[in-house]
């Protein structure tokens, strides 16, 4: 009896398990193939190809070290390796702003798309960070190109995300939409704004007040 119990517990527990990873999992992005003009496939070919020195956009060093120190902080759960992430923040900000994008905003779309899994795979084939869809890097990259590589992954993640708010003319909910292939469903849009808001809005400065 007690064996049987014991039994029905493990499967409860797996199946509740694989509940939770396919929760996880189900928000990933699945952006669709679509055909591109000749003069889009060269801007975005050449947004993509950019190999510059990333460079932290800051108007001080001490405000580029709060920021970092304190986005390193709500980090540690999710990646213990304190180098590593200031490397993945340091990436996050330079592609971000690179691409006229919120850092904040795209640290809530890694957390909703990959929970900031590196290798994170969807079932429809989305890759990395930011569950970038394999057919981009034919389409205006080079077939060569390895989406789990941190900067290649953001920088086509934040290309193909300011495409689309170009597209949808500034619209981020319908933007977001077609970045996770579920344009004019509510509950992705509102999974990332309410990460935004929750965990990567933008710290306060902790730099001291001008009393004159």
């Amino acid at each position: 009896m007690r064996l049987k119990t014991f039994r029905k517990s493990m499967i409860t527990l797996s199946l509740a398990a694989a509940g939770l990873c396919f929760a996880v999992a189900a928000q990933a992005g699945a952006q669709k193939e679509e055909k591109l003009s000749a003069s889009v496939r060269s801007m975005l070919h050449r947004a993509v190809a950019d190999q510059a020195a990333p460079k932290l956009a800051f108007s001080s060093q001490q405000e580029a070290q709060l920021w970092l120190d304190e986005m390193s902080q709500r980090l540690a759960k999710r990646i213990p390796d304190a180098n590593y992430r200031f490397d993945l923040l340091s990436t996050v900000h330079y592609e971000a702003m690179r691409a006229g994008l919120d850092p904040h905003l795209v640290l809530s779309l890694i957390e909703v798309e990959s929970g900031f899994r590196k290798y994170a795979v969807s079932k429809v084939g989305a890759r990395g960070y930011m569950q970038v869809m394999p057919f981009w890097t034919k389409a205006i990259g080079t077939s060569d190109q390895n989406l789990f590589h941190l900067r290649t992954n953001l920088r086509y993640g934040c290309t193909i995300l300011r495409y689309y708010l170009d597209k949808e003319k500034g619209d981020l909910y319908r933007a977001l939409g077609r970045y996770n292939g579920s344009l004019g469903k509510p509950e992705y849009p509102n999974l990332v704004k309410a990460a935004w808001h929750k965990h990567w809005n933008k710290p306060q400065s902790n730099a001291p007040r001008s009393t004159s």
